[in-house]
């Protein structure tokens, strides 16, 4: 089964669209990864809520891979202003144990 990871972001209202913005312009560099399966960006549907940055890999060996490349250190390079972003948030690891999926 995979790992999930989620970042809770609390972005103000103010950096909202330069948040998605600056997602929008990188999302394609983490897909080269080696174990990478999916990344989604949710946006809150109330303000109060942090954004969620969510990344599927293989397993956890191949996040922490991509946590120590220099496309993550690029990646990161030019953080947003800390004025940007309000308290709380933080990472989350996760083993998935049943995935369940009606796409198909």
């Amino acid at each position: 089964m995979s790992y999930i990871v989620t970042n809770r972001v609390p972005v103000k209202a103010a950096w909202h669209e330069e948040f998605e913005r600056r997602f929008r312009a990188r999302a394609g560099q983490i897909d080269a990864q080696p174990g990478f399966v999916r990344m989604r960006i949710l946006r809150p549907a109330e303000e109060s809520t942090p954004w969620v940055v969510e990344t599927e890999w293989e397993n956890e060996s191949a996040f922490r891979q991509w946590v120590g490349s220099d496309d993550f250190r690029k990646a990161h390079a030019d953080p947003m202003p800390k004025e940007a972003f309000g308290d709380g948030g933080g990472l989350e690891q996760f083993d998935v144990v049943i995935d369940s999926d009606h796409s198909e």
